[in-house]
């Protein structure tokens, strides 16, 4: 039996097909090179893909049996198809996510196990860049400084799950029962000695991108009800803010009354939909952001599986 370290390397996939082989023969390469010293698994977690990803998993898992296949039943989601693949690792180490399109890149990974091997038990890859249009990088940029300032516990900024953790960490994880994992923040969680590197992420060359607005959206929203509960108090805050407001002013009007015996307020018909609007959209937002919280809820109590497998492949 080899006594070399094992590294297990996750990559979720969803209509991949022009990509898998790509990025199975990336990660053939890196450890046949700079980490040749090194055993590793690749597993796919395919999640219910509708093209023919899964028959290109087939073909070069049949070639090769460090590459698993785990094919789910139904699309359960990236998070929950990636925390699946994650807790199924044997590794000394594992790379959580793995793109399938490489935006992220796999000869960062050498660097990730270096400081692993001098005792770091979280390495991740920060996105100092993106090759991405500026609105949307903006965008992502302001939502991770939101969910870093504001998270329960310390989330690195510009971090996502491509990032190496120590078998500990993998551990770890399994101790958490959340239906929707996101896994980022989870890691943080866990705390243990880490460290960033930052990277260039570059664009994608073949196929579609997955990350739709919707998915980006509700990633987005998944993160910040599992991080955070500041957005909840906001409303709270700002309810009283209001209700100061109205008494204060109901006084400055009763003062007014008695000094003037009249009011001197515009009681016109544009002013009052103008303030009815505005609290109406202001109380809407919060709502909302209330009915986001109790989804998440409803989604944890009622408890489905993680993900319902088909089959797997090459697994023991």
């Amino acid at each position: 039996m080899s006594n070399r370290k094992l590294i297990s390397i996750v990559t979720p996939c969803y209509n991949e097909e022009e990509n898998v082989h790509d990025c199975y023969q990336a990660i053939k390469t890196l450890f046949a090179t700079k980490l040749k010293d090194y055993d590793y698994e690749h597993i796919f977690c395919d999640n219910a893909s509708e093209d023919r990803t899964v028959e290109e998993l087939e073909k070069i898992a049949v070639g090769d049996p460090r590459v698993k296949v785990i094919v789910n039943a139904n699309n359960f989601g990236f998070l929950r198809s990636m925390f699946n693949g994650v807790i199924s690792t044997r590794g000394d180490a594992v790379v959580p996510m793995m793109p399938a399109d490489l935006q992220d890149p796999p000869e960062l990974i050498p660097t990730f196990v270096d400081y692993w091997e001098k005792g770091y038990k979280v390495v991740y890859g920060q996105r100092d860049k993106r090759d991405e249009a500026f609105v949307m990088a903006q965008a992502r940029k302001l939502y991770y400084k939101f969910v870093t300032k504001f998270a329960k516990t310390k989330i690195p900024l510009d971090a996502g799950e491509f990032q190496l953790i120590d078998r500990k960490v993998v551990d770890a994880l399994k101790l958490f029962d959340d239906y929707e994992p996101y896994l980022r923040g989870l890691i943080a969680q866990c705390g243990f000695k880490s460290i960033g590197v930052k990277y260039f992420m570059k664009a994608r060359n073949k196929g579609v991108a997955k990350g739709r607005l919707l998915m980006l959206l509700d990633l987005g929203l998944n993160g910040i009800v599992s991080t955070t509960a500041i957005p909840i108090r906001m409303g709270l805050v700002f309810g009283f803010l209001m209700s100061l407001l109205s008494l204060g002013y109901a006084a400055f009007l009763l003062i007014l009354f008695f000094v003037n015996g009249r009011s001197h307020v515009n009681t016109g018909m544009a002013s009052l939909m103008i303030g009815l609007f505005l609290l109406s959209g202001i109380q809407l937002f919060f709502i909302s952001l209330v009915g986001e919280y109790v989804a998440s809820i409803h989604a944890q109590v009622r408890k489905g599986p993680l993900v319902i497998e088909d089959r797997r492949i090459n697994f023991e």
